[in-house]
């Protein structure tokens, strides 16, 4: 069994800075892909940015220049550095990863969630 365990989430002022965490635990071939996604009130889930394995990352357009994904390999986790937070990225920030069990297949885990308020 996989399953990615999140950190990080908070309230936060806006113009301010979190990092997120999300470490992929249990029997692991491989990953394919690691990334984040969020959800705000009423609105549907979306990519905020995705890293595969051996591509440059991708962000959304609304958060260019304001985050950072990055990847640590070794520890199969997933970062977000979100800086100059803004009220709109105030969601529930959901970690993604596609992963390859040891038995071949290819799975696609979600994190629990993580809520991250921009507030002053």
């Amino acid at each position: 069994q996989v399953y990615l365990v999140e950190s990080g989430g908070g309230l936060v002022q806006p113009g301010g800075s979190l990092r997120l965490s999300c470490a992929a635990s249990g029997i692991i071939s491989g990953i394919n892909f690691m990334g984040w996604y969020r959800q705000a009130p009423g609105k549907q889930r979306e990519l905020v940015a995705g890293k595969p394995t051996g591509v440059s990352a991708n962000y959304a357009d609304s958060v260019k220049g304001r985050f950072t994904i990055s990847r640590d390999s070794a520890w199969n986790t997933v970062y977000l550095q979100m800086n100059g937070l803004k009220s709109e990225d105030t969601a529930v920030y959901y970690c993604k990863a596609v992963v390859i069990t040891l038995n071949s297949q290819v799975l696609e885990v979600w994190g629990q969630g993580t809520m991250v308020t921009v507030s002053s």
